[in-house]
């Protein structure tokens, strides 16, 4: 006795003989759904009402993680960030609180400290 394989709309449940597996594209993303033919109708006339909005739209990349802390790479293998920015205070030298440190100011914790060494 051979099984019977009923597919169901995946919209409104309904089960008749013309429910399909039913592929379609928005946006060069491909998607699939099981839909009957009244449903799937739908579909079409609502994604050729939506290609001439997605033909004028512009692609929106999303959000990249969020950066690491500075402290989180520091430039030179033994002393954090925060270590190289206490010194140069400590020294009178500029330094700015958050985000890069200037290529001076690690040349001359550098000078300052022959057991650093550039990370690399």
């Amino acid at each position: 006795m051979a099984t019977k394989v009923v597919m169901v709309d995946d919209i409104d449940g309904y089960d008749g003989e013309d429910v399909a597996k039913r592929d379609f594209e928005v946006a060069g993303a491909q998607f699939t759904i099981d839909l009957g033919d009244a449903n799937y109708k739908r579909l079409v006339e609502t994604l050729e009402a939506l290609a001439p909005y997605l033909e004028k739209a512009t692609t929106v990349k999303r959000a990249g993680r969020a950066r690491k802390s500075a402290d989180a790479a520091p430039r030179i293998r033994g002393y954090s960030n925060t270590e190289v920015r206490e010194w140069a205070q400590a020294q009178g030298i500029e330094v700015t609180a958050r985000g890069k440190i200037s290529d001076e100011v690690y040349e001359q914790f550098i000078a300052a400290h022959p057991d650093a060494r550039p990370e690399g």
